[in-house]
C-alpha cells in the first residue's frame, strides 16, 4: 500500500508551488504526469486484487449461507420423518456453519470496505491526472507565449540599440555641420578683412591721383591768366 501513501502525498502537494521552483515547468509537469501514470498502473493492479478478494469473500459467504439453509431444510425433513437423531446432526452441522458464516461476514465486510476505498482512490487519481493533463496544456500554452514575448523583447532591445546608434550618428553629423559652419564663417571673415585692406590701399592711390589732377588744373588756370 506504499503506492497509495505516495499518491496521497503527491495529490496533497501544491503543484503550482513545485512548478515555481523548477527552471523548466514544462518538463516538471511532464515528469509528474509520468510518475502519476505509473502510479495509476500500480493502483489499478492493487484495486483489481482487492476487488478480487472482495468477490472471493462474497462467494464464500454466499456458499456458507446456502449450506446453512440446506442443513436447516434437512433438519426439517428429518423431523417431519420422525428421525430426531438425524435432525440433531443436521442442526449441529448448521450451527458449525453459522459460526463460520459470522467470520466470513466479517471478512467480506472488510474486503468490501477496502474495495470501495480503492475504487474511490483509483477514480480520484484518474480524474486528477485528467486535470493535470489539462493544466499541462495550459502551462505549455503560457510558456509558448512567454517565449514569444522574450523573443520580442530581444528584438525590441536590438531596435533600441539601433536607434541609439542612429542618435549617435545624428549627434556626430550635427557636430560636423557646426565645424563646417564655423570654418565657413572664419573664411568669410578672412575674406572681408583682406578686401578691406585692398580697398584701403587702393584709396591711398586714388587720393594721389585726385591731387595730381587738381594740380594740373591749377597750372592750366595760371597759364590762361598769364601768371
Amino acid at each position: 500500500m506504499g503506492i497509495i501513501a505516495r499518491f496521497k502525498d503527491i495529490m496533497a502537494a501544491n503543484i503550482n508551488a513545485l512548478l515555481d521552483k523548477c527552471e523548466d515547468p514544462e518538463k516538471m509537469i511532464d515528469q509528474y504526469l509520468r510518475n502519476l501514470n505509473k502510479d495509476l498502473g500500480e493502483v489499478k493492479a492493487e484495486t483489481a486484487s482487492i476487488m478480487a478478494a472482495e468477490t472471493r469473500a462474497k462467494r464464500e459467504l454466499d456458499e456458507c449461507t446456502a449450506e446453512i439453509e440446506k442443513f436447516q431444510n434437512y433438519a426439517i425433513k428429518a423431523v417431519q420423518a420422525g428421525n430426531d437423531a438425524d435432525a440433531k446432526q443436521f442442526l449441529e452441522k448448521k450451527n458449525q456453519l453459522v459460526e463460520k458464516q459470522t467470520a466470513l461476514q466479517q471478512a467480506y465486510t472488510l474486503a468490501n470496505a477496502n474495495a470501495t476505498k480503492m475504487r474511490q482512490m483509483h477514480d480520484k487519481l484518474v480524474k486528477d491526472i485528467e486535470n493535470l493533463n489539462a493544466k499541462r496544456d495550459a502551462i505549455k500554452a503560457k510558456i509558448a507565449v512567454a517565449k514569444t514575448q522574450e523573443r520580442l523583447n530581444e528584438v525590441g532591445a536590438s531596435v533600441a540599440g539601433a536607434e541609439n546608434n542612429m542618435s549617435a550618428f545624428a549627434r556626430m553629423e550635427a557636430k560636423a555641420d557646426k565645424m563646417l559652419d564655423e570654418a565657413n564663417a572664419m573664411a568669410e571673415l578672412n575674406m572681408d578683412t583682406e578686401s578691406a585692406n585692398i580697398d584701403n590701399l587702393a584709396a591711398k592711390y586714388d587720393d594721389v591721383q585726385t591731387d595730381t589732377v587738381v594740380d594740373d588744373e591749377l597750372a592750366a588756370l595760371k597759364a590762361q591768366l598769364g601768371m
